[in-house]
Protein backbone atom coordinates (compact mmCIF):
# COMPACT_ATOMS: atom_id res chain seq x y z
CA UNK A 1 0.00 0.00 0.00
CA UNK A 2 1.40 3.35 -1.04
CA UNK A 3 2.03 6.04 1.18
CA UNK A 4 -1.43 8.23 0.11
CA UNK A 5 -3.85 5.10 -0.92
CA UNK A 6 -5.53 4.83 2.83
CA UNK A 7 -5.43 8.02 2.80
CA UNK A 8 -8.75 10.30 3.02
CA UNK A 9 -9.29 13.44 0.82
CA UNK A 10 -11.20 16.82 1.06
CA UNK A 11 -14.27 14.81 -0.53
CA UNK A 12 -14.43 12.11 1.67
CA UNK A 13 -13.49 14.81 4.53
CA UNK A 14 -16.13 16.94 4.07
CA UNK A 15 -19.02 14.39 3.50
CA UNK A 16 -17.87 13.36 7.46
CA UNK A 17 -18.70 16.31 8.48
CA UNK A 18 -21.90 16.74 6.50
CA UNK A 19 -22.60 12.94 6.89
CA UNK A 20 -22.51 13.45 10.78
CA UNK A 21 -24.01 16.32 10.72
CA UNK A 22 -27.02 15.51 8.29
CA UNK A 23 -28.80 12.68 10.10
CA UNK A 24 -32.18 12.40 11.51
CA UNK A 25 -32.53 15.47 13.02
CA UNK A 26 -33.05 17.64 10.23
CA UNK A 27 -35.76 15.80 9.25
CA UNK A 28 -37.76 16.60 12.74
CA UNK A 29 -36.50 20.08 12.96
CA UNK A 30 -39.81 22.02 12.16
CA UNK A 31 -41.59 20.34 14.99
CA UNK A 32 -38.93 20.58 17.60
CA UNK A 33 -38.05 23.90 16.83
CA UNK A 34 -42.08 25.00 17.28
CA UNK A 35 -42.42 23.17 20.19
CA UNK A 36 -39.96 25.44 21.93
CA UNK A 37 -40.10 28.76 19.86
CA UNK A 38 -41.95 30.79 17.44
CA UNK A 39 -40.56 33.02 14.31
CA UNK A 40 -39.11 35.90 15.95
CA UNK A 41 -36.90 33.64 18.65
CA UNK A 42 -35.88 31.24 16.50
CA UNK A 43 -34.19 33.56 13.86
CA UNK A 44 -32.02 35.46 16.89
CA UNK A 45 -31.52 31.30 17.76
CA UNK A 46 -30.14 30.71 14.09
CA UNK A 47 -28.16 34.25 14.40
CA UNK A 48 -26.17 33.15 17.70
CA UNK A 49 -25.84 29.54 16.44
CA UNK A 50 -24.89 30.44 13.22
CA UNK A 51 -21.73 33.11 15.12
CA UNK A 52 -21.31 30.54 17.78
CA UNK A 53 -20.98 26.85 15.62
CA UNK A 54 -18.83 29.29 12.81
CA UNK A 55 -16.46 30.15 15.16
CA UNK A 56 -16.12 26.85 16.60
CA UNK A 57 -15.67 25.60 12.98
CA UNK A 58 -12.58 28.43 12.82
CA UNK A 59 -11.41 26.78 15.76
CA UNK A 60 -11.07 23.58 14.62
CA UNK A 61 -9.72 24.73 11.45
CA UNK A 62 -6.87 26.96 13.51
CA UNK A 63 -6.27 24.13 15.62
CA UNK A 64 -6.20 21.67 12.86
CA UNK A 65 -3.73 24.34 11.20
CA UNK A 66 -1.06 25.31 14.53
CA UNK A 67 -1.73 22.00 16.45
CA UNK A 68 -0.60 19.38 12.77
CA UNK A 69 0.83 17.04 15.91
CA UNK A 70 -2.33 16.53 17.66
CA UNK A 71 -4.79 14.09 16.33
CA UNK A 72 -7.86 13.05 17.44
CA UNK A 73 -8.97 16.55 16.99
CA UNK A 74 -11.66 17.13 20.89
CA UNK A 75 -9.84 14.58 22.78
CA UNK A 76 -6.36 15.97 21.89
CA UNK A 77 -6.83 19.45 22.18
CA UNK A 78 -8.12 18.76 25.64
CA UNK A 79 -5.25 16.81 26.66
CA UNK A 80 -2.33 19.35 25.42
CA UNK A 81 -4.20 22.28 27.26
CA UNK A 82 -5.58 20.95 30.69
CA UNK A 83 -4.08 17.82 31.47
CA UNK A 84 -4.10 13.58 30.88
CA UNK A 85 -7.64 13.40 32.77
CA UNK A 86 -9.30 16.21 30.32
CA UNK A 87 -8.34 15.08 27.22
CA UNK A 88 -9.59 11.09 28.70
CA UNK A 89 -12.78 12.99 29.44
CA UNK A 90 -13.38 14.60 26.44
CA UNK A 91 -12.84 11.28 24.67
CA UNK A 92 -14.73 9.40 27.19
CA UNK A 93 -17.92 11.74 26.96
CA UNK A 94 -17.61 12.41 22.61
CA UNK A 95 -17.68 8.27 22.41
CA UNK A 96 -20.41 8.37 25.03
CA UNK A 97 -22.50 10.54 23.02
CA UNK A 98 -21.65 8.94 19.84
CA UNK A 99 -22.77 5.80 20.46
CA UNK A 100 -25.84 6.99 22.21
CA UNK A 101 -26.45 8.93 19.12
CA UNK A 102 -26.00 5.37 16.80
CA UNK A 103 -29.00 4.24 19.07
CA UNK A 104 -31.38 6.68 18.32
CA UNK A 105 -30.64 6.74 14.73
CA UNK A 106 -31.32 3.47 14.76
CA UNK A 107 -34.53 3.72 16.32
CA UNK A 108 -35.51 6.62 14.47
CA UNK A 109 -34.68 4.72 10.95
CA UNK A 110 -37.02 1.64 11.97
CA UNK A 111 -39.50 4.05 13.30
CA UNK A 112 -39.59 5.79 9.98
CA UNK A 113 -39.58 2.24 8.63
CA UNK A 114 -43.12 1.72 10.29
CA UNK A 115 -44.79 4.23 7.75
CA UNK A 116 -44.12 0.98 5.51
CA UNK A 117 -44.16 -1.48 7.69
CA UNK A 118 -46.48 -0.77 10.67
CA UNK A 119 -44.66 -4.36 12.24
CA UNK A 120 -41.92 -1.90 12.87
CA UNK A 121 -44.00 0.53 14.93
CA UNK A 122 -42.23 3.25 16.70
CA UNK A 123 -38.80 1.65 16.02
CA UNK A 124 -38.43 -0.19 19.66
CA UNK A 125 -40.78 -2.92 18.92
CA UNK A 126 -38.96 -6.41 18.77
CA UNK A 127 -38.92 -7.13 14.63
CA UNK A 128 -37.05 -3.07 14.57
CA UNK A 129 -34.47 -4.36 17.68
CA UNK A 130 -33.87 -7.63 15.68
CA UNK A 131 -34.22 -5.33 12.25
CA UNK A 132 -31.32 -2.58 14.19
CA UNK A 133 -29.28 -4.59 15.52
CA UNK A 134 -28.81 -7.11 12.00
CA UNK A 135 -28.24 -3.70 10.73
CA UNK A 136 -25.59 -2.54 13.09
CA UNK A 137 -23.83 -5.74 12.93
CA UNK A 138 -23.63 -5.51 8.65
CA UNK A 139 -22.14 -1.74 9.01
CA UNK A 140 -19.46 -3.69 11.85
CA UNK A 141 -18.50 -6.13 9.25
CA UNK A 142 -18.08 -2.97 6.68
CA UNK A 143 -16.07 -0.45 8.59
CA UNK A 144 -13.94 -3.86 9.59
CA UNK A 145 -12.83 -3.89 5.55
CA UNK A 146 -11.52 -0.47 5.83
CA UNK A 147 -11.68 3.07 6.93
CA UNK A 148 -11.57 4.18 3.04
CA UNK A 149 -13.72 1.87 1.62
CA UNK A 150 -16.44 2.67 4.39
CA UNK A 151 -15.41 6.59 4.13
CA UNK A 152 -16.38 5.88 -0.24
CA UNK A 153 -20.21 5.04 0.85
CA UNK A 154 -20.31 7.72 3.41
CA UNK A 155 -19.77 10.16 0.30
CA UNK A 156 -21.62 8.26 -1.67
CA UNK A 157 -24.94 7.91 1.29
CA UNK A 158 -23.86 11.78 1.73
CA UNK A 159 -24.90 12.94 -1.79
CA UNK A 160 -28.03 10.99 -2.00
CA UNK A 161 -29.25 11.84 1.54
CA UNK A 162 -29.03 16.23 0.28
CA UNK A 163 -31.32 15.64 -3.12
CA UNK A 164 -34.68 14.90 -1.16
CA UNK A 165 -33.68 17.96 0.97
CA UNK A 166 -32.85 20.18 -1.86
CA UNK A 167 -36.41 19.08 -3.10
CA UNK A 168 -38.27 20.32 -0.32
CA UNK A 169 -36.30 23.60 -0.16
CA UNK A 170 -37.00 24.09 -3.67
CA UNK A 171 -41.07 23.48 -3.26
CA UNK A 172 -41.33 24.70 0.44
CA UNK A 173 -39.94 28.20 -1.50
CA UNK A 174 -43.02 28.32 -3.88
CA UNK A 175 -45.39 27.44 -1.01
CA UNK A 176 -43.82 29.96 1.66
CA UNK A 177 -46.30 32.78 2.74
CA UNK A 178 -45.62 35.47 4.17
CA UNK A 179 -48.87 35.92 6.31
CA UNK A 180 -48.17 32.63 7.99
CA UNK A 181 -44.64 33.21 8.77
CA UNK A 182 -45.84 36.99 10.41
CA UNK A 183 -49.21 35.31 12.16
CA UNK A 184 -47.61 35.99 15.81
CA UNK A 185 -43.88 36.75 15.26
CA UNK A 186 -42.81 36.64 19.02
CA UNK A 187 -45.00 33.77 19.79
CA UNK A 188 -47.38 36.02 22.55
CA UNK A 189 -50.69 34.25 21.28
CA UNK A 190 -49.08 31.08 23.22
CA UNK A 191 -48.20 32.23 26.65
CA UNK A 192 -47.13 28.28 27.39
CA UNK A 193 -43.80 29.45 25.13
CA UNK A 194 -42.60 31.54 27.74
CA UNK A 195 -40.29 34.94 26.90
CA UNK A 196 -38.79 35.30 23.77
CA UNK A 197 -35.05 35.15 26.11
CA UNK A 198 -36.85 31.75 27.05
CA UNK A 199 -37.99 30.33 23.74
CA UNK A 200 -34.14 31.16 22.32
CA UNK A 201 -32.41 29.33 25.10
CA UNK A 202 -34.88 25.91 24.57
CA UNK A 203 -34.13 26.22 20.50
CA UNK A 204 -30.41 26.25 21.52
CA UNK A 205 -30.64 22.29 22.75
CA UNK A 206 -31.86 21.75 19.42
CA UNK A 207 -29.50 23.36 17.34
CA UNK A 208 -26.74 21.58 19.20
CA UNK A 209 -27.72 18.16 18.85
CA UNK A 210 -28.23 19.02 14.45
CA UNK A 211 -25.01 20.56 14.60
CA UNK A 212 -23.30 17.32 16.31
CA UNK A 213 -20.18 15.95 14.24
CA UNK A 214 -19.01 19.56 13.07
CA UNK A 215 -15.24 17.97 14.93
CA UNK A 216 -15.51 15.08 11.95
CA UNK A 217 -13.09 15.86 10.44
CA UNK A 218 -10.67 16.83 12.90
CA UNK A 219 -11.02 13.19 14.44
CA UNK A 220 -9.97 11.97 11.41
CA UNK A 221 -6.87 14.36 10.96
CA UNK A 222 -4.31 11.72 11.19
CA UNK A 223 -5.87 9.67 8.21
CA UNK A 224 -6.07 12.96 5.90
CA UNK A 225 -4.15 13.08 2.53
CA UNK A 226 -3.52 16.97 3.49
CA UNK A 227 -3.23 18.19 6.79
CA UNK A 228 -4.18 21.53 5.67
CA UNK A 229 -7.59 19.62 4.16
CA UNK A 230 -9.03 19.03 8.07
CA UNK A 231 -9.21 22.75 8.67
CA UNK A 232 -11.32 23.13 5.24
CA UNK A 233 -13.42 20.19 5.41
CA UNK A 234 -14.81 21.82 8.81
CA UNK A 235 -15.65 24.85 7.57
CA UNK A 236 -17.47 24.09 3.81
CA UNK A 237 -18.83 21.51 5.98
CA UNK A 238 -20.97 23.60 8.01
CA UNK A 239 -21.71 25.92 6.21
CA UNK A 240 -23.55 23.63 4.09
CA UNK A 241 -25.29 21.95 6.77
CA UNK A 242 -26.37 25.54 8.45
CA UNK A 243 -27.95 26.64 5.09
CA UNK A 244 -30.08 23.46 5.12
CA UNK A 245 -30.50 23.43 8.46
CA UNK A 246 -32.03 27.35 8.08
CA UNK A 247 -33.81 27.11 5.19
CA UNK A 248 -35.63 24.04 6.20
CA UNK A 249 -36.41 25.33 9.45
CA UNK A 250 -37.74 29.12 8.12
CA UNK A 251 -39.69 27.88 5.16
CA UNK A 252 -41.65 25.59 7.02
CA UNK A 253 -42.65 28.69 9.24
CA UNK A 254 -43.91 29.74 5.83
CA UNK A 255 -45.57 26.69 5.36
CA UNK A 256 -47.73 26.30 8.87
CA UNK A 257 -48.17 27.81 12.07
CA UNK A 258 -46.47 27.50 15.45
CA UNK A 259 -48.99 25.55 16.97
CA UNK A 260 -49.58 23.46 13.84
CA UNK A 261 -45.92 22.61 13.49
CA UNK A 262 -45.85 21.92 17.37
CA UNK A 263 -48.61 19.15 16.81
CA UNK A 264 -47.00 17.24 14.06
CA UNK A 265 -45.41 13.41 14.46
CA UNK A 266 -41.51 13.13 13.62
CA UNK A 267 -40.41 13.18 11.21
CA UNK A 268 -41.99 16.45 10.97
CA UNK A 269 -41.00 17.56 7.58
CA UNK A 270 -42.43 14.87 5.59
CA UNK A 271 -46.05 16.07 7.41
CA UNK A 272 -44.96 19.54 6.00
CA UNK A 273 -44.11 18.37 2.96
CA UNK A 274 -47.38 16.29 2.61
CA UNK A 275 -49.24 19.92 3.23
CA UNK A 276 -47.91 20.74 0.09
CA UNK A 277 -48.27 18.16 -2.03
CA UNK A 278 -50.00 15.67 -1.17
CA UNK A 279 -48.86 11.87 0.52
CA UNK A 280 -45.89 11.44 -1.87
CA UNK A 281 -44.22 14.11 -0.10
CA UNK A 282 -44.21 12.06 2.71
CA UNK A 283 -42.87 9.05 1.56
CA UNK A 284 -39.95 11.04 -0.37
CA UNK A 285 -38.95 12.24 2.65
CA UNK A 286 -39.59 9.49 4.61
CA UNK A 287 -37.15 7.36 1.81
CA UNK A 288 -34.52 10.51 1.94
CA UNK A 289 -34.36 10.23 5.82
CA UNK A 290 -33.77 6.11 5.61
CA UNK A 291 -30.69 7.20 3.51
CA UNK A 292 -29.72 9.75 5.44
CA UNK A 293 -29.62 7.97 9.08
CA UNK A 294 -27.69 4.97 7.47
CA UNK A 295 -25.74 7.65 5.95
CA UNK A 296 -25.39 9.23 9.23
CA UNK A 297 -24.84 5.46 11.39
CA UNK A 298 -21.54 4.66 8.69
CA UNK A 299 -20.24 8.18 10.00
CA UNK A 300 -20.60 8.09 13.43
CA UNK A 301 -19.62 4.20 13.63
CA UNK A 302 -16.25 5.45 12.11
CA UNK A 303 -16.22 8.28 14.50
CA UNK A 304 -16.88 6.52 17.71
CA UNK A 305 -13.95 3.43 17.13
CA UNK A 306 -11.45 6.26 15.73
CA UNK A 307 -11.73 8.69 18.88
CA UNK A 308 -10.87 5.58 21.05
CA UNK A 309 -8.30 4.50 19.03
CA UNK A 310 -6.89 8.15 18.87
CA UNK A 311 -6.81 8.11 22.46
CA UNK A 312 -5.19 4.32 23.09
CA UNK A 313 -1.96 5.68 20.76
CA UNK A 314 -0.78 8.09 23.08
CA UNK A 315 -1.55 5.95 26.53
CA UNK A 316 -5.09 8.14 27.46
CA UNK A 317 -6.64 4.75 27.07
CA UNK A 318 -6.08 1.47 27.57
CA UNK A 319 -3.27 -0.59 25.36
CA UNK A 320 -5.91 -3.13 24.08
CA UNK A 321 -7.80 0.03 21.91
CA UNK A 322 -5.18 0.57 19.97
CA UNK A 323 -4.98 -2.96 17.91
CA UNK A 324 -5.71 -2.27 14.15
CA UNK A 325 -6.57 -5.54 11.94
CA UNK A 326 -4.88 -5.96 8.92
CA UNK A 327 -7.25 -3.22 7.02
CA UNK A 328 -6.04 -0.63 9.50
CA UNK A 329 -9.34 -0.48 11.13
CA UNK A 330 -9.32 0.01 15.06
CA UNK A 331 -11.20 -3.06 15.54
CA UNK A 332 -11.20 -3.83 19.30
CA UNK A 333 -12.72 -0.23 19.82
CA UNK A 334 -15.16 -0.96 16.90
CA UNK A 335 -16.11 -4.04 18.58
CA UNK A 336 -16.40 -2.12 22.24
CA UNK A 337 -18.64 0.52 20.09
CA UNK A 338 -21.32 -1.37 18.81
CA UNK A 339 -21.24 -3.89 21.47
CA UNK A 340 -22.35 -0.92 23.71
CA UNK A 341 -25.03 -0.27 21.08
CA UNK A 342 -26.26 -3.49 20.94
CA UNK A 343 -26.49 -3.69 24.56
CA UNK A 344 -28.38 -0.50 24.63
CA UNK A 345 -31.25 -1.36 22.37
CA UNK A 346 -32.15 -4.08 23.65
CA UNK A 347 -32.60 -1.68 26.83
CA UNK A 348 -35.14 0.20 24.37
CA UNK A 349 -37.72 -2.85 24.53
CA UNK A 350 -38.02 -1.91 27.81
CA UNK A 351 -37.30 1.51 28.80
CA UNK A 352 -38.44 3.45 25.80
CA UNK A 353 -38.81 6.70 27.77
CA UNK A 354 -35.64 6.51 29.68
CA UNK A 355 -33.85 6.13 26.46
CA UNK A 356 -35.58 9.40 24.64
CA UNK A 357 -33.80 11.28 27.58
CA UNK A 358 -30.68 9.62 27.38
CA UNK A 359 -30.57 11.12 23.75
CA UNK A 360 -30.54 14.55 25.10
CA UNK A 361 -27.96 13.38 27.59
CA UNK A 362 -25.89 12.42 24.69
CA UNK A 363 -25.90 16.57 23.65
CA UNK A 364 -25.08 17.51 26.78
CA UNK A 365 -22.40 15.41 27.46
CA UNK A 366 -20.51 16.44 23.83
CA UNK A 367 -20.68 20.22 25.13
CA UNK A 368 -17.45 19.56 27.37
CA UNK A 369 -15.49 18.31 24.97
CA UNK A 370 -16.43 21.26 22.74
CA UNK A 371 -15.79 23.60 25.65
CA UNK A 372 -12.06 22.27 26.36
CA UNK A 373 -11.26 22.96 22.50
CA UNK A 374 -12.69 26.38 22.29
CA UNK A 375 -10.43 27.00 25.01
CA UNK A 376 -7.24 25.70 24.24
CA UNK A 377 -7.61 27.93 20.91
CA UNK A 378 -8.16 30.65 23.11
CA UNK A 379 -5.28 29.76 25.70
CA UNK A 380 -3.02 29.86 22.77
CA UNK A 381 -3.97 32.83 21.55
CA UNK A 382 -3.43 34.61 24.86
CA UNK A 383 -0.19 32.60 25.65
CA UNK A 384 0.82 33.90 21.89
CA UNK A 385 2.03 29.99 20.97
CA UNK A 386 2.48 29.29 17.63
CA UNK A 387 2.12 32.78 16.53
CA UNK A 388 6.25 33.82 16.76
CA UNK A 389 5.84 33.81 12.66
CA UNK A 390 2.60 34.76 12.07
CA UNK A 391 1.61 37.99 15.29
CA UNK A 392 -0.79 39.36 13.12
CA UNK A 393 -3.26 36.51 13.14
CA UNK A 394 -3.03 36.69 17.36
CA UNK A 395 -5.75 39.20 17.51
CA UNK A 396 -8.03 37.84 14.83
CA UNK A 397 -8.35 33.83 16.82
CA UNK A 398 -8.19 35.81 20.11
CA UNK A 399 -11.41 37.42 19.33
CA UNK A 400 -13.03 34.13 17.52
CA UNK A 401 -11.80 31.82 20.23
CA UNK A 402 -13.05 33.94 22.85
CA UNK A 403 -16.66 34.19 21.22
CA UNK A 404 -16.41 30.25 20.36
CA UNK A 405 -15.33 29.54 24.30
CA UNK A 406 -18.80 32.00 25.74
CA UNK A 407 -21.09 30.06 23.39
CA UNK A 408 -19.74 26.93 25.01
CA UNK A 409 -20.31 28.26 27.75
CA UNK A 410 -23.72 29.65 26.99
CA UNK A 411 -24.57 26.09 26.09
CA UNK A 412 -24.07 24.28 29.07
CA UNK A 413 -26.15 27.04 30.81
CA UNK A 414 -28.80 26.15 28.38
CA UNK A 415 -28.98 22.36 28.98
CA UNK A 416 -28.92 23.06 32.61
CA UNK A 417 -27.83 21.88 35.92
CA UNK A 418 -29.99 18.64 35.86
CA UNK A 419 -28.18 17.61 32.33
CA UNK A 420 -24.65 18.16 33.98
CA UNK A 421 -25.31 16.11 36.77
CA UNK A 422 -26.04 13.40 34.67
CA UNK A 423 -23.31 13.48 32.93
CA UNK A 424 -21.52 13.18 35.39
CA UNK A 425 -23.15 10.16 36.76
CA UNK A 426 -21.92 8.95 33.08
CA UNK A 427 -17.97 10.24 33.20
CA UNK A 428 -17.34 9.25 36.83
CA UNK A 429 -17.27 5.42 35.65
CA UNK A 430 -15.14 6.05 33.03
CA UNK A 431 -11.95 6.66 35.99
CA UNK A 432 -11.59 3.10 35.23
CA UNK A 433 -10.22 2.67 32.07
CA UNK A 434 -8.37 5.68 32.60
CA UNK A 435 -6.55 4.32 35.68
CA UNK A 436 -5.94 1.00 33.79
CA UNK A 437 -3.99 3.23 31.33
CA UNK A 438 -1.73 5.36 33.84
CA UNK A 439 -1.49 2.02 35.40
CA UNK A 440 0.19 0.76 32.00
CA UNK A 441 1.84 3.86 31.38
CA UNK A 442 3.62 3.56 35.06
CA UNK A 443 2.26 6.71 36.01
CA UNK A 444 0.24 8.14 39.33
CA UNK A 445 -3.46 8.38 38.33
CA UNK A 446 -3.72 11.89 39.29
CA UNK A 447 -1.93 14.64 40.05
CA UNK A 448 -3.63 17.03 42.65
CA UNK A 449 -5.51 19.91 40.50
CA UNK A 450 -6.92 16.50 38.38
CA UNK A 451 -8.30 14.59 41.98
CA UNK A 452 -9.77 18.12 42.86
CA UNK A 453 -11.54 17.54 39.49
CA UNK A 454 -12.63 14.25 39.96
CA UNK A 455 -13.64 14.91 43.20
CA UNK A 456 -16.13 17.50 41.63
CA UNK A 457 -17.58 14.86 39.02
CA UNK A 458 -18.46 12.30 41.79
CA UNK A 459 -20.10 14.79 44.13
CA UNK A 460 -21.77 15.44 41.18
CA UNK A 461 -22.41 11.68 40.26
CA UNK A 462 -23.68 11.08 43.80
CA UNK A 463 -26.03 13.60 43.02
CA UNK A 464 -27.27 12.64 40.05
CA UNK A 465 -27.73 9.10 41.75
CA UNK A 466 -29.56 9.88 44.68
CA UNK A 467 -31.57 12.84 42.76
CA UNK A 468 -32.94 9.44 40.60
CA UNK A 469 -33.27 7.46 43.69
CA UNK A 470 -35.22 10.46 45.75
CA UNK A 471 -37.35 11.38 42.47
CA UNK A 472 -36.12 15.28 42.24
CA UNK A 473 -34.02 14.11 39.43
CA UNK A 474 -35.74 12.32 36.33
CA UNK A 475 -34.01 10.62 33.17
Amino acid sequence: MSETSGKLRLGALVALVVGSMIGGGIFSLPQNMAASADVGAILIGWAITAVGMLTLAFVFQTLANRKPDLDGGVYAYAKAGFGDYMGFSSAWGYWISAWLGNVGYFVLLFSTLGYFFPIFGEGNTVAAIIGASLLLWAVHFLVLRGIKEAAFINLVTTVAKVVPLLLFILIALFAFKLDIFTADIWGMKNPDLGSVANQVRKMMLVTVWVFIGIEGASIFSARAEKRSDVGKATVIGFITVLLFLMLVNVLSLGIMTQPELAKLQNPSMAAVLEHVVGPWGAVLISVGLVISLLGALLSWVLLCAEIMFAAAKDHTMPAFLKKENAKQVPANALWLTNGMVQIFLVITLFSASTYLSLIYLATSMILVPYLWSAAYAFLLAVRGETYEKTPGERSKDLIIGGIALTYAVWLLYAGGVKYLLLSALLYAPGVILFAKAKHESGQPVFNTVEKLIFAAVVIGALVAAFGLYDGFLTL
